[in-house]
C-alpha cells in the first residue's frame, strides 16, 4: 500500500514512521509513506500558503491553489492518481470500516491541514473527508498517524497474528461490539483476581463468556453499536 502525506510539518513524522507496527510495515514492503511537504508550495517572500477569510472572521484560511499544487505533487511522485482524504473537523467521523476499506485502496493520499481550515473548493479536489471525532486539533497531522497506524495494522502479514484483528472492538467478525475483558498473569493482584472460566480449559464456554461480556460492555458503553444489529 503505497501512501502520500501533504503536510506543514514532515518532520512530525519522522519518529512515528520509525516505530512500532508502522515501521515493521514499511521494512516488510506492505507499506510505503511519502511526505510532500507543503511550504514550497506556498506564494510569496513567505511561501505563504494561507490568507485571510473572505467576509471577515478569525483564523486564516489555508489556500485552495497551494493545497492543489502540493496534492498534484505529490501524485506525481506516486505515478498515479491517489484516493485523495481530506482530514478534517468537519468530515464524517472516522471508524473501522473507513480503515478496513483504505487498507484496501493503493495509493492513499492524506491531507493534513492547518490554521483555521480550508478553503471549501478544496473539497472539490478530495475524494473523502474524515474526522477522528467531535473536537478540534491544531492540525491534521495527528489524525493523518492515526488512520496510518489504524490501515497499516490490516495489512496482511503486518501483525503476527492474523486472527487478532478479527476478535478486537468494531469488527465485522466480532459483530461491531466491544472487545470482551482480557487478562494475564498475575492471576492475583491486590486481592483482584482472573475469572474461574478463564482458567477452566473448556473453549465453548470461554467463548460464550466472552461474547456475553462484550454485549454487557458494549450496552453499558456504546448502545450506539448495537442498532440493528438484533442484540439488546
Amino acid at each position: 500500500m503505497r501512501v502520500a502525506v501533504v503536510t506543514l510539518f514532515p518532520e512530525l513524522f519522522t519518529p512515528f514512521l520509525a516505530t512500532s507496527f508502522v515501521r515493521r510495515a514499511i521494512e516488510g514492503g506492505q507499506l510505503s509513506v511519502t511526505l510532500e511537504d507543503l511550504r514550497p508550495h506556498g506564494l510569496g517572500k513567505h511561501l505563504s500558503v494561507d490568507d485571510t477569510p473572505y467576509g471577515g472572521g478569525a483564523g486564516m484560511v489555508m489556500r485552495v491553489d497551494c493545497l492543489v499544487a502540493a496534492i498534484e505533487a505529490a501524485e506525481a511522485a506516486l505515478g498515479a492518481r491517489a484516493h485523495r482524504v481530506l482530514l478534517t473537523p468537519v468530515g464524517e467521523r472516522l471508524v473501522q470500516h473507513h480503515l478496513q476499506a483504505l487498507a484496501a485502496r493503493d495509493p492513499v493520499l492524506l491531507i493534513a491541514g492547518r490554521y483555521e481550515g480550508f478553503d471549501e473548493r478544496v473539497a472539490s479536489f478530495v475524494d473523502q473527508e474524515l474526522s477522528l471525532g467531535d473536537f478540534v486539533l491544531t492540525g491534521g497531522e495527528v489524525a493523518a498517524m492515526a488512520l496510518l497506524e489504524g490501515t497499516a495494522r490490516l495489512l496482511p502479514g503486518v501483525l503476527g497474528n492474523a486472527d487478532s484483528p478479527r476478535e478486537e472492538s468494531f469488527s465485522h467478525e466480532h459483530g461491531g461490539l466491544l472487545e470482551y475483558p482480557q487478562y494475564t498473569r498475575p492471576a492475583e493482584f491486590r486481592g483482584l483476581g482472573v475469572p474461574e472460566i478463564l482458567k477452566s480449559g473448556d473453549h465453548a464456554k470461554i467463548a460464550a463468556w466472552r461474547h456475553e461480556r462484550a454485549l454487557e460492555r458494549t450496552r453499558a458503553r456504546r448502545p450506539d453499536l448495537l442498532a440493528g444489529t438484533g442484540e439488546s
